[in-house]
């Protein structure tokens, strides 16, 4: 197959811990062609999505007394080439929220490809459609009680009603801006014009679960089925589990709850195009669901001995080849 990789700077990417990466690293392993890009290098010409894009190498990490080992120089890149997008088999939309403008112009570029011609992953409109908080919001029976609102007092009200709450901007990423909010904090009138950009902004505000303290679940979903799973835990003071902000990692199974949110949301997730998402659990139920470039693959390949890049190829080419 012919890959293309739609992704941040390269410098920016850290190869023991990026999903990006241990998916480039899969498609190498497995005999494919992969080409880079990046959303600014997309242009359309003659109604055709096209990219500015380079052919890379990557030199494999290495797993050494539990930790990913990766060289200085871990990849290698050939000439530019412009050519059009349809010429690959599959391109990989991973470039790093926020989901800005610019972002959402290259998912319409990427909207011209044929879907039969050329798998995107995730799917443009699916990527369109999906906030990667509100999505969550069509499965009201596997997800905490929450609210969406700009109104402080609508704000205030829930907030009392659940004796805590935690504050989440809904174009956060990596536990960016996540408050945890009671309703006698002196600064509640404050965190919620800071939240709500002083009542320009809704935000999401869901009841406080305090099965948090005993980690943040991240679950891989492929084609709607659950296919590994790691916990992440808060460290010292910060309720916050996410790994962009300390939290410590965990092996994590997936249990017979995490299979129950997934045959709930399976059939929306399909039918969006979003074939590789990572749901977050706490306490048996759905907080997100991240569609843009969901991470936690090294970890859980670290943790649990297996390649899940490898998994994510197999099911792409049994895809694109009975569709072919």
């Amino acid at each position: 197959m012919k890959l293309a990789f739609i992704i941040d700077p390269l410098p920016q990417l850290d190869p023991t811990h990026d999903t990006t990466v241990a998916l480039i690293e899969a498609a190498q392993a497995q005999g494919h062609e992969v080409w880079v890009t990046s959303a600014s290098y997309l242009s359309i010409v003659e109604s055709q999505a096209w990219g500015r894009l380079q052919p890379i190498t990557l030199t494999p990490v290495k797993l050494e007394e539990n930790h990913w080992l990766a060289p200085k120089e871990w990849y290698q890149l050939g000439k530019w080439e412009l050519q059009p997008l349809s010429k690959m088999d599959a391109v990989f939309m991973r470039t790093d929220p926020p989901v800005t403008i610019p972002y959402l112009y290259a998912t319409q570029i990427l909207d011209l490809l044929t879907p039969t011609q050329t798998l995107v992953v995730n799917s443009p409109r699916g990527l369109q459609a999906a906030n990667e908080k509100l999505y969550a919001m069509g499965f009201p029976s596997v997800i905490p009680e929450t609210i969406v609102s700009l109104d402080k007092k609508v704000i205030r009200e829930f907030v009392e009603a659940k004796g805590g709450a935690v504050l989440k901007p809904l174009g956060g990423k990596a536990g960016e801006g996540i408050l945890f909010l009671q309703p006698q904090d002196k600064n509640f009138n404050s965190l919620v014009e800071m939240s709500t950009q002083k009542g320009k902004e809704p935000i999401m505000v869901q009841a406080f679960l305090p099965e948090a303290k005993d980690g943040d679940k991240r679950v891989i979903v492929l084609a709607g089925e659950p296919v590994g799973a790691v916990n992440r835990i808060p460290t010292g003071g910060d309720f916050r589990g996410n790994m962009a902000v300390g939290g410590r990692i965990a092996a994590a199974e997936i249990t017979a709850r995490d299979r129950e949110i997934c045959r709930a949301i399976a059939p929306t997730l399909i039918r969006d195009g979003l074939w590789f998402v990572g749901i977050d659990i706490i306490g048996g139920y759905l907080t997100e669901i991240n569609v843009t470039s969901p991470t936690g693959v090294r970890e859980i390949d670290r943790l649990n001995g297996v390649s899940l890049g490898k998994q994510v190829m197999q099911w792409l080419e049994a895809r694109l080849y009975s569709v072919s």
